[in-house]
Parts: C-alpha cells; sequence; structure tokens
C-alpha cells in the first residue's frame, strides 16, 4: 500500500489539528485516508463522491470492521474533504474532479439490501449537511483509559436496556468523558463523591454553565455512580449552583404563526401545524405514527419522555390534509412493497436514521430562541378536544 502523498497528507493533518482530534487517535485517521485512497486505486470510481463513499464503507464493512470503525473511518473522509475545501485539494490531483462532502441524508453505513423508500431512492443531489452525525458517538472512541471505555461501554449498555432515548445516551456518555477528562483518567474504582462535588463546582464556578448544564451534568453522574460504578454518590446539597436566568421567554402572536405557516413548503408546514396545534415538543412530532391518530374520536395519542403519553386534541382545520398525507404515504408503502421492499425500522434505528434530519430543517425554519412550543395544549378528554389551530 503506497504512502500517503503530501499534497494530500499535510492539509488532512492541518484539519485534524483544527478540529483537535486526540493524538492517539490520528494514525488511525491517517490508516482509513491511506485505505480509501488505495480503494479509489483500485476500482473505477463512479461519479458521485457520495457513491463513491457508500462503496468504500460498504468494502469496510466486507471486511467485518466494527459499527464505530465505520464510524471513525466515514469522520476521516469528511475531515479529508474539508482540506480539499480549504486548500482546493484533490486526492487524484486532477484539476476537474471535486471532492464534495457525503450528503448525510444518504447513509454511507446502510447496506444495500436495507428497508428502503422507493422515493428515497431515486432521489438526486439531496441538499448537504453538517457533519454532525458523524460527530454524536465519538464517546465510542478508544482512549489512553482502558478502564474508562469500559466504563462508557457498559453505561451505553445500561441505557439502552433501560430504553432511554438517543439523546439521553449521547449526553450522559459526553458528561462522563468529561468527568474522565477532568480527573485526567483517574481509576473509575477510586472515585469518590468528592470528585463529583468539585467537578459540578467548577462546572458552576469556573465555567459559569447555565443551571440546566450543571443540571444535565449531576444527573449523568448521578447515573454513572449509581448504576455504573455501585459507588456512593454523595448528598451534595453544599454544592455552588449555577444561576437560573430569569429571562421572559418570546412566543409567537397568531399572525406570525399564521405567516410562517404559509411560506413552509409541504410536507414540513403540516409537521409545524401539528407542532403549534397539538402543544407537540420536536421530537415529538417527528416520531408520531398512524396508530397515534384517532380521526374518529379527533384526538391524537403523544408518546412524549420517559415512555409517557398523553392525549390531546386533533386541530380540525388540518384534517382533509392529515388524510391526504396518510394516502400519500400507502401509495409510496404500496410501491416500496411492489419493489420488493418490506419490514419496519426498530423507534432506535428510526430515530438515529430520520429524526436529526427532520428536526434540523424544521427548527432552522420555523423556532427562534426561547419560543415556547411545548405544554401549550394541556390533556384533553375527547368532549373537550379542540386545538388552538382550530380558533
Amino acid at each position: 500500500m503506497l504512502p500517503i502523498p503530501d499534497e494530500i497528507l499535510k492539509p488532512f493533518e492541518a484539519v485534524m489539528e483544527q478540529k483537535t482530534i486526540p493524538l492517539a487517535l490520528r494514525p488511525h485517521y491517517q490508516k482509513w485516508l491511506r485505505y480509501y485512497l488505495d480503494f479509489r486505486g483500485k476500482y473505477p470510481p463512479p461519479d458521485s463522491k457520495s457513491d463513491q463513499v457508500r462503496l468504500f464503507i460498504e468494502k469496510l464493512r466486507s471486511k467485518n470492521q466494527a459499527q464505530n470503525q465505520l464510524e471513525q473511518a466515514a469522520h476521516a473522509l469528511s475531515l479529508l474533504f474539508e482540506a480539499q475545501a480549504q486548500r482546493n485539494l484533490s486526492p487524484d490531483n486532477s484539476e476537474n474532479t471535486e471532492m464534495k462532502p457525503v450528503p448525510l441524508s444518504v447513509s454511507p453505513f446502510k447496506s444495500e439490501n436495507s428497508v428502503g423508500s422507493a422515493s428515497m431512492a431515486t432521489q438526486k443531489n439531496p441538499p448537504p449537511r453538517s457533519g454532525r452525525r458523524y460527530d454524536e458517538m465519538r464517546f465510542r472512541e478508544k482512549t489512553q483509559s482502558p478502564e474508562w471505555d469500559k466504563v462508557v461501554e457498559k453505561l451505553e449498555g445500561e441505557i439502552k436496556a433501560r430504553h432511554y432515548s438517543r439523546k439521553t445516551l449521547i449526553a450522559y456518555a459526553n458528561w462522563s468523558r468529561k468527568f474522565q477528562c477532568y480527573l485526567k483518567d483517574k481509576a473509575p474504582k477510586e472515585l469518590s463523591a468528592t470528585d463529583v462535588k468539585v467537578y459540578l463546582t467548577y462546572l458552576a464556578v469556573k465555567c459559569n454553565v447555565a443551571a440546566s448544564t450543571q443540571s444535565q451534568a449531576f444527573n449523568a453522574l448521578l447515573f454513572l455512580y449509581r448504576h455504573i460504578l455501585k459507588q456512593d454518590f454523595g448528598n451534595h446539597t453544599d454544592i455552588p449552583r449555577a444561576k437560573r436566568s430569569s429571562y421572559i421567554p418570546i412566543v409567537l402572536s397568531r399572525r406570525e404563526i399564521d405567516a410562517v405557516l404559509m411560506r413552509l413548503p409541504h410536507p414540513y408546514s403540516l409537521v409545524v401545524k401539528l407542532l403549534y396545534g397539538c402543544g407537540l415538543r420536536l421530537f415529538e412530532g417527528v416520531k408520531l405514527r398512524v396508530l397515534d391518530f384517532n380521526f374518529d374520536a379527533g384526538i391524537l395519542t403523544v408518546r412524549g419522555k420517559g415512555g409517557k403519553s398523553r392525549t390531546v386534541p386533533l386541530p380540525q382545520t388540518i384534517m382533509p390534509e392529515l388524510l391526504a398525507q396518510l394516502e400519500t404515504a400507502k401509495t409510496l408503502h404500496d410501491k416500496d412493497l411492489a419493489a420488493g421492499y418490506a419490514g419496519v425500522f426498530l423507534d432506535d434505528s428510526l430515530e438515529k436514521k430520520y429524526q436529526s434530519a427532520a428536526t434540523d430543517f424544521i427548527w432552522q425554519w420555523f423556532f427562534p430562541p426561547s419560543m415556547i412550543y411545548t405544554h401549550c395544549v394541556p390533556s384533553r378528554t375527547i368532549k373537550e378536544a379542540k386545538s388552538p389551530l382550530d380558533f
């Protein structure tokens, strides 16, 4: 296998430095880059750069590479693309070849035989998105402390066994890694309640974090001590608390809501109408399923945090649009079945593959900072059912 040319390696190393990739991991990133260049040399590359990366990841999967290795390889390629963008660098030194990041709406980890959508399969040139998806599971990367790596691995398994959300997994695992870094890889078996007190005090006093941030760190470490380390967490009533903000939330008027809805394309407009009309959290809106709609009674079952459910009134003004969307989805599903696709996505996989894209799009279209959009509609009975969108 040939070495990496300097005109590719040096900009790549510069980007790794910019992104503060740990020194221990940089040889692994260079390894993936070398493998990718070798792969491009052995196989005639397709015109689409996203197809090149997809084929490369599939090749790694065929070699029984672990999922975290596939994610690390994909992240290495995203750094290569950034290096190319900064230095106008092309891996094959061709002036006519332009490297572009892989659109994350086309997952490089998806098997060619996996369940798919007929419309997604025919979609061309989807809009590029940020590389955040590749960074979400960075806590899985190995560090200089094998003991801590095992602790985080056990924490991930415990959270999944309890069916906590993916966001909770990422938040708790990242706080565990930050705690590890702050303690400079102190052996997990030597941790004490004092370490927690010192760290939470550091967050409030030195880092000036928000109260919600300190609270999340507290809950993450409580879970770590109680369920993973099996150690005493302590009381910690004397820990300095981060100051809670006292700002007045910004809420859009009904006129402003209508103006925004008029400018949203379908089907995003329908999702936003449900968010406003049913008082849903963002993640609740993108997790809705057909079985949650009771059109006869005019209510929607919302499956929220912690497995809790509530019922809210369906907006009568969008009933025809909802029914039309269901017919569209049914037609698409029938086409998928006719094309040989069959099966369902598990909730966790569904969240991983599609929720991030939908959430990002809706957020940047609609929600300004501090806007309240949940708990606006209380749980109601069938007799009381009425949505604010109907007023």
